[in-house]
């Protein structure tokens, strides 16, 4: 008789440990997850600027200039060693100028900078000492000048905003 309680308990204990082994035992699978982040250097403007007039003078005086800081940048960048650039695409009329000046809270601003020059596509630093992160909605402000030599001139340049390496 002790042989069969012996065998039931050790039957009892088996099972426990069949089920206790199957609960454990689930299928399983793996994957492996191959990541990146990649160089990520963008740069938008909210638009353009008002028209830059050049109207008015004091008698013996050089032309009042015109000054707009109605547009904004943004910018997001994930690496170090960047800068801001800025360039048009032909040169300014003889006797005038063109400035700009971007603000900067993630970086070094270089002022305000002549942009007028176009020649061979020269562009110059406008924003220096750009670090990981965001820049959200900093102010852009232009500068037209003229001189009374300039004349009357009047067009359009377009203003390019790069981010590029800052060696």
């Amino acid at each position: 008789m002790r042989t069969r309680k012996t065998f039931a308990v050790l039957f009892v204990v088996a099972a426990l440990l069949c089920m206790a082994a199957a609960a454990y035992a689930a299928d399983s699978a793996t994957q492996t997850v191959t990541f990146e982040v990649e160089e990520i250097n963008e740069i938008t403007v909210s638009g353009n600027p008002g028209p830059l007039v050049v109207n008015a003078a004091t008698a013996g005086g050089a032309p009042v200039a015109a000054t707009d800081n109605t547009t904004t940048y943004s910018v997001t960048t994930n690496q170090t060693g960047k800068k801001i650039t800025a360039g048009i695409d032909t040169a300014m009329p003889t006797g005038t100028a063109l400035t700009v000046q971007l603000a900067s809270s993630l970086a070094t601003s270089a002022g305000a900078v002549d942009i007028s020059d176009a020649t061979a596509g020269s562009v110059v630093d406008v924003v220096t000492a750009l670090s990981t992160g965001t820049d959200s909605a900093q102010a852009i402000s232009y500068t037209f000048s003229a001189t009374a030599a300039a004349g009357v001139v009047s067009g359009t340049k377009t203003v390019t905003f790069t981010i590029a390496d800052a060696s």
